[in-house]
């Protein structure tokens, strides 16, 4: 991150101490390092969940599910055709 701003907080005495020791322990460089970490572990786990929240309204969502019903139909000879002729991607081990 090259844009950094100074800005203060305020922690519980504890949650301070168990970083610090994160920190002495090696799990960052610096106790910036290790908020900044976290600030976007927990912001990438609520992007995460927003996500997860789409899915499951898009699986609840009657028009959603009759249109991939309808594009599964309309591709299932293309895939039957792919299969038979073994387009399938094969994994190869150098």
């Amino acid at each position: 991150m090259k844009n950094q701003i100074r800005t203060t907080i305020t922690l519980p005495t504890e949650l301070l101490a168990a970083a610090d020791e994160a920190v002495s322990l090696g799990k960052a460089k610096s106790r910036n390092e290790f908020v900044a970490q976290a600030l976007l572990h927990e912001l990438e786990a609520l992007k995460r969940a927003e996500i997860d929240a789409a899915l499951v309204e898009m699986a609840q969502d009657p028009e959603y599910q009759a249109q991939v019903l309808k594009m599964e139909a309309e591709f299932a000879v293309a895939s039957w055709e792919a299969l038979q002729l073994g387009a399938s991607p094969k994994l190869t081990i150098l």
